[in-house]
């Protein structure tokens, strides 16, 4: 082995120097003119293309595929060019169908075209000539100013306001309504999208933007379970006075309150006004707190008895708020609330301090006997005498007397309704208010709602008179002096008197002016059935004073205008039945 190695004639040998050199090298040149002849044909072949759209397009759903680049306009003209196309958009809220051409939108033909043919070499392009071009979008022109127009009118049928959540409590349960954003449409956007998706797509969604509600579904959410779930869980339990009582949920729910802040979270609270009122009615139910009750004074004539005032238990207004609200919030469930004596307004020893000592007036007005009007006086007269107004309180002759009916034993009797004699149940009672009216103005006391009749009765005293309706013309007054007042009412055949007894605190004298404004009544004649003649009596304003003295000095004045309008003189001339 090793001599065959070193045996030189078993290598090559190498050519000698004068040999002749191998021949050239030719297949870089072949392959040059194999890519110069590829090229070539490429770019013919892209040239070919260039001048046709490829096979198997379409525009909008109209086939253009293989067409030269005249034949494709002609051919998408007659379909989409000038056309009335159908658009309508869409939006969570909604549809709208617009006028393709007064939004502004067309189809710009020519450029569609151009965006489909045109010599390239790009691979992309050749190949798309080669494998088929499918559905291509148009070149769409929009009119901004006019395409934002109809899109403003169309803003009712795609724009939605955020609809609020809620979270309420009522009746002791929970109910939860959850928030749904709204959207505005973005006009810039949804053109953005018409030109990309229409004609091909006659529909086309809008873009637009959320509007989010005030109150998230998170925060109504986190509401509801930390706090409504535990509020209405079970009743609440109040100690109070040595009693206990409950509050039901659906009883103290009208109490709290869930109004968002401005920031749109919510913080639950009591409305103390009504946490404190419910606390009270269910502690007056179950006993816990005691109404104080004001002194009663009552008469036998004039002989006057007390029946004494009693001290209330109340629960503490500020103890409800402490205790109560963190019994409905939490798991706690039990309030425990201190009390507080509640002193009556009407105590025993005011009671008989400002029982009536002396007369303070004394008033007489007078009527024919007989008269039907006379029953009703007297019957009204005997309801209100012996009425006792404690110092401060306020009367009410309508309060006393109630609605004037037959059930009640009043009879017709004449009144007077707009401007004209007439008859209703009752009539002739005003002679009982005037009378209190009369007293009651040289009592001194504080005249509070008063009416004088429509027109002038010369019975009663000019410019000093009140008439009375139910339920909205009243004789109200307010017991000003310093003690209370018994009034005695008493009737003859002819009369009724008023008599104040009581403190008297002032003397009270009466001033009247002259009349003026005085407007002449007008001839009627009537021929209808419940027609009633009257006497001619001008119309007229007078003006009345009340000076108060005390120890013979004036303290002070007051005074007020009475007006009248004429009576008519009426002439009846229908004819007895």
């Amino acid at each position: 082995m090793t001599q065959d190695l070193l045996d030189t004639a078993s290598w090559e040998e190498e050519p000698a120097w004068d040999d002749p050199a191998p021949g050239p090298r030719r297949w870089p040149f072949v392959l040059l003119g194999v890519l110069v002849v590829a090229g070539a044909l490429y770019a013919g072949a892209a040239a070919w293309a260039g001048d046709r759209v490829p096979r198997g397009t379409t525009v909008a759903g109209v086939d253009v595929g293989g067409q030269g680049a005249g034949e494709a306009r002609a051919t998408l003209q007659r379909a989409l060019g000038g056309k009335d196309l159908p658009l309508t958009l869409t939006s969570s809220a909604g549809k709208a169908e617009l006028d393709a051409r007064t939004a502004g939108l067309s189809v710009d033909v020519p450029a569609t075209v151009d965006s489909l043919v045109g010599f390239t070499l790009a691979p992309a392009e050749v190949w798309r000539h080669v494998a088929g071009g499918g559905e291509q979008p148009a070149v769409v022109r929009v009119d901004d100013a006019a395409f934002g127009k109809a899109l403003e009118g169309a803003r009712k049928q795609l724009d939605a306001k955020p609809a609020e959540g809620s979270l309420s409590l009522a009746g002791g349960k929970v109910t939860y309504k959850a928030p749904v954003e709204g959207s505005t449409t973005d006009v810039a956007g949804t053109a953005a999208a018409v030109r990309r998706w229409w004609p091909a797509q006659d529909t086309v969604e809008v873009a637009a933007e959320k509007t989010p509600t005030k109150v998230s579904a998170t925060e109504l959410e986190r509401v509801r379970d930390e706090f409504a779930a535990v509020a209405v869980s079970g009743p609440v339990t109040v100690e109070a006075n040595g009693k206990s009582f409950t509050i039901a949920p659906k009883d103290f729910v009208g109490a709290v309150v869930l109004t968002p802040g401005d920031d749109g979270t919510i913080t639950p609270r009591a409305d103390d006004k009504k946490l404190r009122a419910l606390v009270h009615k269910a502690a007056l139910a179950a006993k816990a707190e005691v109404p104080a009750k004001d002194a009663v004074v009552t008469f036998k004539g004039r002989t006057p008895s007390v029946a004494a005032s009693v001290v209330g238990t109340s629960l503490d207004d500020a103890s409800i708020s402490a205790a109560v609200w963190p019994a409905i919030s939490t798991a706690q469930r039990t309030a425990t609330v201190s009390t507080k004596e509640v002193q009556p307004e009407f105590t025993t020893a005011v009671a008989k301090k400002t029982l009536p000592k002396e007369r303070i007036t004394s008033f007489t007005t007078y009527y024919e006997a007989g008269a039907p009007r006379v029953h009703n006086i007297r019957l009204a007269a005997s309801l209100i005498n012996g009425t006792y107004v404690p110092p401060g309180e306020q009367f009410s002759m309508n309060a006393v007397l109630g609605e004037r009916t037959a059930a009640k034993g009043y009879i017709e009797a004449g009144i007077i309704r707009n401007g004209r004699l007439a008859e209703s149940y009752g009539g002739g009672i005003s002679q009982v208010s005037t009378t209190i009216f009369n007293a009651s103005f040289f009592a001194g006391v504080q005249l509070d709602a008063w009416q004088a009749h429509s027109f002038y009765i010369s019975r009663y005293p000019e410019g000093r008179e009140a008439t009375i309706s139910w339920p909205d013309l009243h004789n109200k007054w307010t017991n000003t002096t310093d003690g209370g007042i018994l009034m005695e009412v008493t009737t003859t055949a002819t009369s009724i008197t008023v008599t104040y007894w009581g403190t008297k605190k002032y003397d009270v004298e009466a001033t009247k002016s002259a009349r003026y404004d005085i407007v002449a009544p007008k001839k009627i004649v009537d021929d209808s059935p419940t027609c009633k003649p009257q006497s001619p009596v001008p119309g007229f304003k007078v003006d009345i004073g009340r000076i108060f003295k005390q120890g013979g000095k004036v303290v002070r004045t007051a005074s007020f205008t009475t007006s009248y309008v004429p009576e008519d003189d009426v002439t009846c001339t229908a004819k007895a039945p």
